[in-house]
Order: structure tokens, then sequence, then C-alpha cells
């Protein structure tokens, strides 16, 4: 049987990343579909892009990695992280990152590449990685897309299993096609706000970190199961402090928002 952890918005903390990794290695599963947004942040950008490369995962592009290589003087001067990351970093990830997929279909077996994948993977969504592809975040808080609105979000995408990060929050929706669409959640960042493109805020009210695995069944279905994994959040807190990220020192600690 095969089985995938599927791990998104790693956000440079490479603490929780080497929890998670731990925890489904202990479960069996060595292959990782990583569905991005994996260096920005004010923990260990360079020791989790070294850390992640050993594990020769499956990895595409998140709206945050594409920050981080196309950032501009102005950018860089108008954001507290990013000087410190971009520092950290140097070239060889910038490199990288730049290389990385917009999306992947990933294909459980041997069956040739001409034949479609039985999984798709996205940050956002398939046309999109700003878009969230489950939730409606309007109001300030997250709300569950009516069936409809995520099959027209999927953009013609036929895959049976749908996997996109982005949002945080873990969650698995099956719409009216059938199709099942996995969110992980986040391995390294359980809270956050964000001014665009309305104010709103994410939260799962726990500093565990997020992961999910899918298991393909004797029958060719696929089962899935999230997982929290605790970790030694202080080390976490400790760099994100040191950068004068108050605000991610309470997104670490508490999952919640400020």
């Amino acid at each position: 049987m095969k089985k995938f952890a599927v791990i998104s918005d790693i956000h440079s903390n490479v603490y929780a990343l080497k929890a998670v990794v731990a925890d489904a290695r202990a479960k069996g599963v060595n292959d990782f579909i990583n569905l991005g947004d994996i260096l920005y942040g004010p923990i260990a950008p360079r020791e989790t892009y070294e850390y992640l490369r050993t594990l020769n995962a499956l990895t595409i592009c998140g709206n945050q990695d594409r920050q981080i290589y196309q950032a501009t003087h102005s950018d860089v001067q108008s954001n507290p992280t990013m000087p410190f990351i971009l520092q950290d970093l140097g070239a060889e990830p910038l490199t990288w990152m730049r290389q990385l997929p917009f999306d992947s279909r990933v294909l459980p077996d041997s069956r040739p590449l001409s034949l479609p994948a039985d999984i798709y993977a996205c940050h956002g969504t398939p046309s999109d990685d700003l878009t969230y592809l489950l939730e409606d975040a309007s109001s300030g808080r997250a709300v569950v897309r009516e069936d409809a609105e995520i099959i027209d979000l999927l953009a013609g995408i036929t895959a049976p299993i749908v996997l996109c990060g982005h949002t945080h929050l873990p969650r698995c929706v099956q719409v009216s096609t059938g199709q099942c669409i996995v969110n992980p959640g986040s391995v390294g960042l359980p809270a956050y706000e964000d001014d665009e493109p309305f104010p709103h805020a994410m939260e799962t009210y726990s500093p565990m970190a997020s992961y999910a695995v899918i298991s393909q069944t004797t029958e060719g279905s696929w089962d899935v199961s999230f997982n929290k994994v605790a970790y030694d959040v202080s080390k976490a807190v400790e760099a994100a402090r040191a950068q004068g990220r108050l605000d991610w020192v309470h997104f670490l600690t508490t999952g919640r928002r400020q």
C-alpha cells in the first residue's frame, strides 16, 4: 500500500518539520509531498532548506516562496523579516525555489505518465497560489465554500485526490464530483493574520505542527488521516523573538491571532 505524508506551510520552522518527519517515519511513511511556503519566516530559513533537501520530497512552489525570490529592493526595505531571510538563505536556495513547479500531478504507482494522475497538488488553487480553495475568509474568519464554488475553483482538475495548502487549516472536503480535497494544515505556523485581499485571520488554537497522511487501499481508493505533533516550540519562539517578530511568537505559542 502506497503512503504519502503531505506537508505544507513550513515557514522556516525546521524544529516543527523535524518533529513531523520523525512522526511520519514512525508511522511507516517515507514519501513526502510538500505543498509550498517553505522558507519564508523569522526562524531558520537556511537550516529548513538543508534539512528538507535530505527528504527528496516532491515539492511545489507557494506564494511566499515567490515572495522571496521575486522581492524588489523596496519589498526588502518594507518587510521587517525579508532582509534576515535573504541573508540567512544565500543564493543556492533562491535558485532552487525558482525551479519549483506551480503544481504537480502525482502518480502513486508506475503507470505511464500519459495517464491521469490519482493525486493533484497545488498550493492555493489550480490557477492561483493566492486564493484559498476551500475557504472564504471575507468575513474575517474561514468559512468553507459552497460545493459549486469549490468545483469552479478546481478549474477542470478531475484527479480524485486534490491536495492544497495556504490556509494553514487542516481540512478534508468531499465535493459532489466525488473528489476529496485535503489541506494538511501548517507544519510551522499554526495561526496568522493577513490584510490581503481583506483583513482576516486563520487560527488552529494549538501550537502543534500539522500534517496529513494519504494511503492507497487495496481497492485503489485513498484513506486520509490528520496528525498533530508536539515539538519544542521554545526554539522557534526564541528565533522569532530574536528577529523582533512578537506576532509570530504569539502565533507559535498559542495557535491564535493577536
